[in-house]
């Protein structure tokens, strides 16, 4: 059964289907669809309600992005099966469905109720009644195109990841797990990386002024966070890279995480200081055991001799690990930095479906590009022959 249930200042149709599976309300504004979903148990820091609220305060209804966040529950029972945080965007001549993204959210999930499938069959009929609410919106969708999925959730099966045609993503995760003791995990680390990182620290620390300090409150937080974009949007520029982080939309989702995050430990703000000047910057989330960064910036040549990009993730963690700390993620690249720290890759997923005919050419292609992944040798040889850049991730 299918149910479109939405704001009035959005979609006013309510459209209702009688099939057994499973029930979909669509809504058009996320502190509704939060309330009508209840308590929060976060399977990864990225589908925490503080991200979402403020991902879409940021970026509903700009740049033609409409909320379409899915609640899904038992048909029968009512039961809460999960909540997909999801978007409606046009893209060229297809109006496509996609998770709140937009290249910023790392890993992407639903929210999963007791009535979630638990295998292949109930994942099926979940995912024929979600594509066929989607196929009822008014404006239509053409495209569902789902990325970066995490196909494990807190213990519990992705139902997304149990679908046929799901596939390994391009890019993927990088974990590193600590265990109790975080000096026997530094004696993990390769000898040359360990002694480069006592060497940093030293020569960091013979400027008396030099520091550590995760940010204590809000004002400080974002005082560091202005130096982040600062930072980072002058190594793109002298990188010849496109920096979107600090346009508009992207600034004001930061500083909003920030600001609401940082007084219940959500967000963590760390920093390398030497007296007033801001050597180096770490943004990253908590969810429990485990923190993800997700901006990390750094004062430039000044301070190359003691690597503090490096050394502030190294601090970082020893902080973090005092505070209950065991898991590490370093996100999605596989930058040579982070093979330093000995991460383990975490695989990702994607799925796309057509839900209308004019999809249907984008989902043959999704299809295509996934298989071509099967073939690395072939698909570097093609990026070659298409004058397509190297990634500068492995280097």
């Amino acid at each position: 059964m299918t149910v479109l249930a939405t704001s009035a200042s959005k979609f006013s149709a309510r459209a209702e289907a009688h099939a057994a599976g499973y029930r979909v309300e669509i809504f058009a504004e996320w502190r509704q669809a939060a309330a009508r979903w209840g308590a929060f148990a976060p399977p990864t820091a990225f589908q925490n309600p503080q991200w979402y609220e403020a991902w879409y305060a940021a970026f509903a209804e700009t740049d033609g992005v409409s909320p379409v966040i899915a609640f899904v529950s038992n048909a029968v029972t009512g039961e809460p099966a999960a909540l997909l945080p999801l978007i409606r965007r046009r893209q060229g001549s297809i109006q496509v469905i996609e998770f709140a993204d937009l290249d910023l959210t790392d890993y992407n999930a639903p929210l999963l109720g007791p009535a979630a499938p638990r295998d292949a069959a109930a994942a099926r009929a979940f995912w024929r009644d979600l594509r066929a609410a989607l196929r009822r919106l008014p404006g239509g969708a053409d495209l569902i195109r789902l990325r970066k999925i995490a196909p494990d959730l807190d213990g519990r099966p992705n139902p997304l990841a149990l679908l046929d045609g799901v596939a390994v993503c391009p890019v993927n995760g990088n974990l590193v797990t600590t265990g109790e003791d975080f000096d026997a995990w530094r004696y993990t680390l390769e000898r040359t990386t360990r002694k480069e990182l006592e060497r940093s620290w030293r020569v960091f620390t013979r400027d008396p002024a030099a520091a550590f300090g995760i940010a204590q409150d809000a004002d400080e937080a974002l005082r560091v966070l202005a130096t982040t974009e600062a930072q980072q949007s002058s190594r793109m520029q002298s990188l010849g890279v496109k920096f979107i982080l600090n346009d508009q939309n992207c600034a004001a989702f930061y500083r909003s995480l920030v600001r609401n995050g940082i007084g219940n430990g959500y967000a963590i703000v760390s920093a390398l200081t030497a007296g007033e000047e801001v050597v180096a910057t770490l943004l990253g989330v908590r969810n429990g055991s485990r923190y993800v960064m997700i901006r990390i910036s750094n004062a430039g040549d000044k301070w190359s001799n003691c690597s503090p990009g490096r050394l502030i993730i190294e601090r970082t963690m020893a902080a973090l690990h005092k505070q209950g700390v065991r898991e590490f993620d370093f996100s999605i690249g596989n930058y040579a930095y982070k093979r330093r720290f000995g991460v383990k890759r975490l695989p990702l997923l994607d799925i796309s479906a057509a839900l209308s005919w004019r999809g249907l050419p984008h989902a043959l292609r999704d299809r295509a590009a996934q298989e071509l992944r099967n073939y690395p040798k072939l698909t570097t040889y093609l990026k070659r022959a298409l004058g397509k850049p190297s990634s500068r991730e492995e280097t």
